[in-house]
């Protein structure tokens, strides 16, 4: 009886034993099922990825095409059909989660300023532009509305230069900004004969260079045509040529950020230990002397606290590390960063107060030589005093028509 039992025992263990791995076979193919659809799941994604990442790469272009506007649409309506894990994929040439997903503020805000219906006089105003919505608005948008205010009798308009950005725009916000061409066809359209154009370019640089040569096509197209001064007015031949406008600008930028930063004056803040730094953009054309310029404007106001930096280098003493040596010579141990740029949009809040390592920020932090770095994130067309000086610009280009 006993041998028996075994044996029944025996035989019921093997038939268990069976039937487990029975078990465990299926259970390990299932496993590798699931990992090779873990793994075309995860191809799948990256693809949906890489396609949004190259319709963006396909409109972030200096050239408006007969397929732009559908370009855009399709762009925008690939990142929409991603999911949130697919987003935070996408990456290309220039591409990135940031160029759809960045908030940069109520883009219904703005105004286009492309509408029709123009009268015979235009005023046409010139940006580089900027993607940063609430920027637009304060900065841009604050001198278009001060224009519009101060002369009443002549249609103001809006064109942009950067054609990057006019996409950027379209795509994200569903908003159509004129680049030069579309805007001076526009006028043309609407029988515009005098025409005036305010660049809010800082200086005559490169920029303003390539808004003249535009305009130059269009020059037999209408009865007048004015370029006004940009906000720093002529440029000179050394840094120690300042004007009106270079000394206007100077004051008005530092009695913001003075006042921002809740000081009652510049020598207040110097006897603070603080330093300002304003970073404007920089260039290799030879307006470039337009900042040294603005420091030599500042030593003549007597700011020894105020130093003048380019994102570019360009003067070489405006380099961040030549400004960082500047700063610690002089003995300030805070540092206030703002930026010398009509618009505070991307190099405002990336190249001068991200938290990338190649920041301003963070170069001026790393040093370990200041007890405090801050930024303030403002455009000087936020500023009234600024507003001020393109409204009495395009006031000399309108006189200059009626003389």
């Amino acid at each position: 009886m006993k041998n028996k039992a075994l044996k029944v025992l025996a035989l019921s263990l093997s038939v268990s034993a069976l039937m487990m791995a029975e078990a465990v076979v299926p259970c390990a193919a299932e496993e590798e099922t699931a990992v090779e659809e873990a793994a075309e799941g995860t191809d799948a994604d990256q693809e949906a990825a890489d396609n949004v990442a190259a319709l963006i790469d396909n409109i972030y272009v200096q050239e408006r095409t007969e397929t732009t506007d559908e370009d855009c649409a399709a762009a925008k309506e690939a990142w929409d059909a991603l999911t949130d894990a697919q987003k935070e994929l996408v990456e290309g040439e220039e591409a990135s989660p940031d160029y759809f997903g960045l908030d940069t503020g109520d883009a219904s805000l703005d105004d286009a300023l492309n509408q029709d219906e123009i009268s015979e006089n235009e005023l046409l105003v010139v940006s580089f532009g900027t993607s940063y919505n609430n920027s637009r608005v304060e900065d841009i948008k604050g001198i278009e509305d001060a224009l519009k205010e101060a002369y009443p009798d002549w249609s103001v308009r809006r064109a942009f230069t950067a054609q990057i950005i006019i996409n950027h725009v379209q795509a994200r916000d569903g908003e159509a900004i004129d680049n030069m061409q579309q805007a001076l066809e526009r006028a043309v359209a609407n029988g515009v004969k005098n025409l005036v154009v305010q660049p809010t370019h800082l200086m005559h640089g490169a920029e303003y260079d390539e808004m003249v040569e535009a305009l130059e096509g269009y020059a037999d197209q209408f009865d007048n045509i004015v370029i006004a001064e940009p906000l720093l007015g002529e440029v000179g031949d050394d840094a120690t040529v300042i004007n009106a406008d270079k000394e206007a600008v100077a004051t008005a930028v530092s009695d913001a950020a003075v006042a921002e930063a809740g000081y009652e004056s510049m020598a207040a803040a110097a006897e603070d230990g603080v330093a300002f730094v304003f970073m404007g953009h920089g260039t290799s054309h030879t307006a470039k002397v337009s900042y040294s310029q603005m420091q030599t404007q500042m030593d003549t106001l007597g700011y020894a606290n105020v130093f003048i930096g380019t994102v570019e280098g360009e003067p070489e003493e405006t380099s961040c590390e030549a400004v960082i040596d500047a700063v610690k010579e002089a003995g300030y141990t805070k540092v206030i960063l703002r930026p010398l740029m009509v618009v505070a949009g991307d190099h405002a809040n990336n190249d001068m107060a991200g938290s990338e390592e190649d920041s301003w920020m963070s170069m001026f932090e790393a040093t370990g030589s200041f007890e405090s770095v801050d930024a303030q994130i403002s455009g000087l067309g936020s500023i009234e005093a600024v507003k001020q000086i393109y409204v009495d610009h395009a006031k000399a280009a309108i006189d200059a028509i009626a003389e």
